[in-house]
């Protein structure tokens, strides 16, 4: 399948019609509903621009339409997007001003406990893709403050397209960097490749456990990087930017909830700027995972604190409307485009609503 335009191949065909950086800077900040569409007194597009803006305007909005699905928890909400070719990837609308976006359609690392991994990956997202879930979701919320690349897709086999979105988020929509987390189950070429951003994001990494055979088991798919490597090259990116480094950890029952698991974690960032998000697994039906019971989870968040570091226990966002999109899920984790679904047939709500650095 192929992807959608990536932002900086939109930018050239409107600089080729004669748009400044200003100008380019206007329209994506006015496609994220940051800024009016209308030109301000002052502030023309050339002819050319001015004339091709209905058609501008018009092919942005055709990269996505969302179908929100709310759920119980009052500030969570389930954005199912589809794309263009007909393809569909999730974004959450998080409590606390947070979004949660995708970077790919499926994923390649197959991770054993997690339904987009059994599918495999079906096709990139582009950067603008990656972009219209924000534009989307302001839509439904307009005061996103805060945006985790954690939904899915794997980061780092998508660098390029996250990277331009990760400036984007930064450079344009003026989201503070420490507010744009990307996550990622650990890559050489990420690790490297960050430092180097003009914007640089806060760093997840989706650990699981400090066993290096069962990780091999659990991210089938994974790179082959020693636990030790992983945390180390993620606790000196915390280090050199300032923000703590997020592990995150997917609890399951009698296979990565073992107390001397937890201490060896707690032994290997010891003393370092890093926080632990433990996530209870989210069942699915015929996996055989199974969360861990209450109190054996504030058990292992306890060892974590006593030896000094920042433990928290969350829950996947959304869980309850899971079954409402299963289907989205199957049909993007196959392949299959559903063009007569209801995503194509869902109306946006109307929009005010311009992008680029000005320099």
């Amino acid at each position: 399948m192929a992807r959608g335009p990536h932002l900086s191949e939109l930018a050239a065909e409107w600089q080729a019609l004669g748009a400044k950086p200003q100008h380019v800077r206007r329209i994506f900040l006015a496609w994220a509903g940051l800024a009016p569409w209308e030109a301000r007194k002052g502030e023309s597009f050339p002819k050319a621009v001015a004339e091709a803006l209905p058609g501008i305007r018009e092919r942005l909005d055709r990269l996505s339409h969302a179908l929100p699905v709310r759920s119980a928890e009052a500030e969570t909400v389930k954005l199912i997007l589809g794309l263009e070719d007909g393809e569909c990837v999730e974004s959450v609308l998080l409590p606390r001003q947070g979004l949660c976006v995708s970077t790919q359609v499926g994923c390649a690392v197959g991770c054993v406990f997690c339904m987009t991994g059994k599918g495999g990956l079906v096709r990139q997202l582009s950067s603008a893709e990656i972009v219209a879930q924000y534009c989307e979701a302001r839509r439904v919320r307009s005061d996103v403050r805060k945006i985790v690349l954690m939904g899915m897709g794997e980061p780092s086999h998508n660098l390029d397209a996250v990277c331009e979105a990760v400036e984007f988020f930064g450079n344009v929509c003026g989201l503070a960097h420490k507010d744009i987390v990307v996550s990622t189950v650990g890559d050489h070429r990420l690790f490297d490749r960050l430092p180097a951003l003009s914007v640089r994001p806060a760093l997840a990494l989706s650990l699981h456990t400090t066993d290096n055979a069962l990780r091999r088991k659990l991210l089938t798919n994974s790179k082959d990087i020693p636990v030790e490597t992983l945390l180390e090259r993620t606790l000196d990116y915390a280090d050199e930017t300032g923000y703590p480094a997020q592990i995150e950890w997917t609890l399951m029952a009698g296979i990565n909830d073992a107390p001397e698991q937890v201490e060896r974690l707690a032994d290997l960032i010891e003393g370092r700027y890093a926080m632990v998000n433990f996530i209870a697994v989210n069942p699915v039906e015929g996996s055989g995972f199974r969360r861990p019971e209450s109190a054996h989870m504030q058990d292992l968040i306890t060892i974590l604190r006593r030896r000094g570091t920042v433990a928290t226990l969350r829950d996947s966002a959304a869980q309850d409307i899971e079954a409402a999109d299963s289907s989205a899920h199957e049909s993007s984790a196959s392949g299959r485009s559903r063009p007569d679904g209801p995503l194509l047939r869902f109306q946006r709500p109307p929009v005010g609503g311009l992008f680029f650095s000005g320099n």
